[in-house]
Parts: C-alpha cells; sequence; structure tokens
C-alpha cells in the first residue's frame, strides 16, 4: 500500500490540498501517514478485514513527496491530498471540512505540533458555496462611498443600554456620517435590550433616513437557534448581523445559504485561541479569511496595524486582505483605530477596507456625534474642529 503521490499525479478535482507544519517525534513521513490514514480510513496504523487495496485507492488520503526525504526529517511541511468524495458538500459543509483538517491527528503521540498553513480547494468543491451576497462591491454600492476607506463603527458600552439608549446613540452615530455600524459581540438577547425590541426601532430609524447605513445586530447563538434568529432580524426589517466565531464557523455558511439580503459579519475575538502561531495545534488566520470568503460573509474582522491595543503583524495582516479581497470580502479594521491613524493605514494597505471604531467615536471631547464627524473628516480628508481635537487627544500616526 502506497500513499505517496507526486502533486503531478494528483487529480486536483477529485483531491482537495491541506499544507501543515509539523513537528514529529520521529520523522515527517510517519506523521505525514498517521494524518493522511487517521483522517481519512481509520488507524493510522493497525489494518483491519474490512480495508481493501481499492478502500485505500478510492478513500485514502495521499500523501504529496518522495518518502525517503520526508523520512529524513522530524519538522517541516508537508501536503496531503483529501478525497473530495469522502464529503457531502452541500449538507457537511464547513464543519464537516474542519473535522477532516484538524481532527483526530493532533491526539497522535508522535505529532507534537501541526499547523494548517494552506488549502487549495477544487471546483468540484467550490461551487457548492455562494461567496459573499454584497461583499466590498456591494458595500460600496449600497452606501455610496467609493474611492476612499469605509467607516463602521461600535456600540460602546458592550452590553448595558437600553432600546432607547441604544437608539440614541444610533441616531448619533448617523449623524456623524457613518456607514456600518455593529453591536458588539458581547451583546446578544439581554433581558434589559431584547433582540426583537431593538431591531425595529433600529430599522424604522434608519429606513427614513436620507442615506443608507448598514447595521449588523449581534445574534450569537447556538445552532438550533441562530438561524431563527437571522430570520427574526430580517423580517423586522434588519439590514445585518453580526456573529462571533465562537458561534462556529459553519453557521456563516449556513446563513449566507438562506440567500437573504442582509449583510453578514464575520467578528473574529477569540479565534487566536486556535489561529495564533505559537500554538501547537492551530489554522492559520490566513486559512480562515479564505473559508469566510468562501462561506460568503460580506465584512470580516481581519486585524489592526498600530492601534491603541492591537497591533498585527503588518506581512500577515496584508496577505489575509489580499485573501479577502480576492472573495470580494470586504477587510475591516479595528481595535484601537482613531483619526490619526487613517492616513497611515490607507498608505499602507489601500483603500479597500472599513476603518471601525468604538472607543475613538465615543471617547472623543465632543462626544459620540464629534467623534464620528472626526472620523468621517480623517477619511474624507475635511479636517474641521472634530478632527483636530480627535488628533490633539490621540495623536498624527506618521
Amino acid at each position: 500500500m502506497n500513499l505517496f503521490r507526486n502533486l503531478s499525479d494528483i487529480d486536483k478535482s477529485k483531491y482537495f490540498i491541506a499544507e501543515y507544519k509539523v513537528k514529529s517525534t520521529t520523522t515527517l513521513r510517519d506523521a505525514a501517514w498517521n494524518i493522511a490514514i487517521g483522517q481519512s480510513v481509520g488507524n493510522p496504523n493497525v489494518r483491519n478485514e474490512w480495508e481493501s487495496d481499492e478502500l485505500f485507492e478510492n478513500y485514502s488520503c495521499k500523501i504529496i513527496g518522495d518518502e525517503a526525504k520526508l523520512s529524513a526529517v522530524k519538522n517541516g511541511k508537508v501536503k496531503i491530498a483529501f478525497p473530495v468524495i469522502n464529503t457531502d458538500w452541500q449538507t457537511d459543509g464547513i464543519s464537516h471540512l474542519l473535522c477532516q483538517l484538524m481532527g483526530g491527528h493532533v491526539d497522535i503521540e508522535i505529532i507534537k505540533s501541526c499547523r494548517l498553513v494552506g488549502l487549495k480547494l477544487p471546483k468540484s468543491v467550490t461551487k457548492n458555496f455562494l461567496g459573499p451576497k454584497y461583499g466590498i462591491s456591494g458595500f460600496r454600492k449600497y452606501t455610496g462611498q467609493y474611492d476612499k476607506p469605509l467607516f463602521g463603527s461600535i456600540v460602546k458600552p458592550k452590553i448595558g443600554l437600553t432600546p432607547d439608549k441604544l437608539l440614541d446613540m444610533v441616531k448619533q452615530m448617523v449623524d456623524g456620517g457613518v456607514d456600518f455600524i455593529k453591536e458588539d459581540e458581547i451583546m446578544s438577547n439581554p433581558v434589559f435590550c431584547p433582540l426583537e425590541k431593538r431591531v425595529g426601532m433600529i430599522s424604522n430609524y434608519l429606513a427614513n433616513q436620507s442615506r443608507k447605513v448598514v447595521f449588523c445586530h449581534t445574534i450569537n447563538a447556538d445552532p438550533h437557534v441562530i438561524v431563527d434568529r437571522v430570520k427574526s432580524v430580517y423580517n423586522a426589517g434588519g439590514t445585518g448581523v453580526h456573529i462571533n466565531v465562537w458561534s462556529g464557523l459553519g453557521v456563516y455558511n449556513s446563513i449566507r445559504k438562506l440567500d437573504l439580503p442582509m449583510f453578514l459579519h464575520f467578528q473574529k475575538s477569540g479565534d487566536r485561541v486556535f489561529t495564533d502561531k505559537k500554538n501547537k495545534y492551530s489554522i492559520s488566520w490566513s486559512v480562515v479569511c479564505m473559508l469566510a470568503g468562501l462561506m460568503g460573509v460580506d465584512t470580516i474582522q481581519t486585524g489592526m496595524i498600530g492601534g491603541g491595543y492591537s497591533d498585527d503583524d503588518e506581512v500577515e495582516l496584508k496577505k489575509a486582505m489580499k485573501i479577502l479581497l480576492k472573495h470580494n470580502v470586504t477587510p475591516v479594521l479595528s481595535c484601537g483605530f482613531h483619526p490619526g491613524l487613517v492616513d497611515k493605514v490607507t498608505g499602507l494597505v489601500g483603500k479597500d477596507y472599513m476603518a471601525n471604531v468604538g472607543g475613538a467615536v465615543h471617547g472623543h471631547p465632543m462626544g459620540t456625534i464629534g467623534g464620528a464627524r472626526a472620523m468621517r473628516q480623517a477619511i474624507d480628508g475635511t479636517h474641521g474642529i472634530e478632527y483636530q481635537q480627535a488628533i490633539q487627544k490621540w495623536g498624527l500616526a506618521q
């Protein structure tokens, strides 16, 4: 039984290819063997009467590379080809894909670390996913904002507001010039500000404004609830939903397949539990971004450069943004953004992103409406008193 193949021997329409960075106690060959068999047909090193050569040929993963070379090293990168036929892509979806990619092999003793760093899916797989309903092109068309970064803002405080107070805040943000507002990840359906009440209030207000603003309501919940929440937000006139990563990666696919005319926001807070490269077992953020684009999110919290409390690796952030824009997804830069960062960040990454601002809007010396105007002025290049006060408070990044 030979599972080792040259890449040229792999039928790309019948396999998806995952690339891992692996450390083994024995050899990279042994680690690859454990991944390939363990994540397809069964126990890596115990055969049984039910396994045939035909079964292995059709349903086992294949290892791409030279067996002798992989046997000579303990650590390095290895590519594994997974049979497309093992998955019902319409119903198994992203959840089962991740089960195969990062499943039982992380429990195997000889594999001391394993990071998924790359993933290539054939058209036979990607055709089963819808991609963004709107994406950055649709967002620009909806809001009428072109040739500049988009301006998003965040409800702060995260929790504790009544629906009336929330609406008062939204009015100031809209008057200040935002394109996008999202509730923060902590607020889903608290008794003092229930989703059912606040969606109608906010959607009715926004529907009567002279310009269009996207509002994403947080609907974090378990699977048996979350799809119904999307429908209820839509039926109440809502324009978008915000879902934190802990509701499950597959949920974005489930919501997108409803194909409702709503914006879908992916919020990443907490992702480093499974994406941080310092973890022994992890998934590259760029792979998650690719999957997000495939599933069809419109906007995704991507990272931040030079933020007040978040400053990601510039190379990695640009890589993620490139992947997202290829899928027409809006990269959202957030966590410490303020007016004095707009020119610097735009100079580094270009204009196709959203500047999402919370603290520097609501913490402005002139209040929420002043903070919103300051960011609007920073993006539009019309520097009024609100902008000047923001620069005085937070500085101008060079």
